[in-house]
Parts: C-alpha cells; structure tokens; sequence
C-alpha cells in the first residue's frame, strides 16, 4: 500500500477531531454556592494515621549495634497526600533516662524553586506505606548497661517524630503536619 493514504487517514482523523472540539465549543460550568463549599472543605486533608510497626536490634556486636525501625503510614482521605518528611527521635527509656539515643529524617522536603531529586512519597487515597530506616549506634564503653539491655533484647522504647504532609501536589493546599510519640 502506499504511505501517503496512511498519513492521509491520520491527517482525516486529526481535523475531525479539531472540527469536534471546535464545534463543541468550549464549556464554562459556573458552580453555585453550595458547590463552593463542597469544594472549600473537601481541600482540608484529613490527618494521617501513624503507627510505630517495629523496632528491633538486628545486628550487635561489642564495637556497634544496628536498630531497624519501621513506621506505617495510612491515608484516610480519598485524595492521594505527599509525604515530604518524617523527623523522628529514639530513646531508651529504661537506662537512659530519655537521653536522645539516635534521630533521624525519611524522605525530603523541597528547598529553592527547582528541586533535581525528589525523596518524597507519594500516599495514595485510603491507602497506606510503611517508611523504614536503619540506625547504627556506637559502642563507646560508656554504658554498659544499656549494652546489656540491646543484647538481651530487653530495651524499653520511646519514639518521638513529627510527620510533614501536604495534599496531592506541593502547591495545592497547605502544609500539614501531624506529631506522634510511641512507647514500646
């Protein structure tokens, strides 16, 4: 067959399809004030729920230790939420007396007007995501006891944190912010 009654057929297609559109015409839907409400409270996320899933002591040995921490995040709006940031901070309660352990920060937050990485996640409507990180602690003699607790897996957690969120794009709505404090 001959390629010019192909491009021909497409060339068709796309005027129909322009002639469609431009004979529709566009459509302007003036909403009234009831649906201007709707549409004002159905912006305001609702908060995400938290829950501290685990913390466990994965690796010891007398120079470090390794302490993995997972947290579930769940979404009850039915909008998707971006999850920039979740700062949080560890404690051993029972030797430390609440002394900060470790902290840490999952995922980024935008910084400047062009942003070349994103480490951000994004949470789907009624869904939910678990974040999980590593943390390495150093053995420097200093507390034994506190040794002896990761050892024999019987250190008392506390989690502190705060998680940043906003509605489906970084420049819809605004900056939510949701705080959490686990004990286990």
């Amino acid at each position: 067959m001959n390629p010019k009654i192909f491009v021909g057929i497409a060339v068709a297609t796309l005027a129909a399809i322009l002639g469609g559109i431009l004979l529709m015409g566009p459509t302007i839907v003036i909403p009234s004030s009831d649906n201007i409400t709707e549409i004002q409270n159905s912006e305001q996320a609702k908060p995400l729920q938290i829950e501290l899933e685990d913390i466990s002591v994965s690796k010891i040995s007398e120079r470090s230790s390794t302490i993995e921490i997972a947290f579930k995040i769940s979404n009850p709006n039915t909008r998707s939420v971006i999850v920039q940031t979740m700062d949080y901070q560890l404690f051993e309660t029972d030797y430390s007396n609440s002394e900060q352990l470790a902290g840490g920060e999952i995922g980024s937050r935008p910084e400047g007007m062009v942003e070349f990485g994103s480490n951000y996640y994004t949470l789907l409507g009624e869904n939910s995501i678990t974040l999980r990180d590593t943390i390495t602690l150093r053995n420097s003699g200093n507390a034994p006891e506190l040794w002896d607790a990761l050892k024999d897996d019987t250190a008392t957690w506390r989690v502190s944190g705060t998680v940043f969120y906003n509605l489906s794009s970084m420049t819809s709505g605004q900056e939510n912010t949701l705080n959490f404090e686990f004990t286990k």
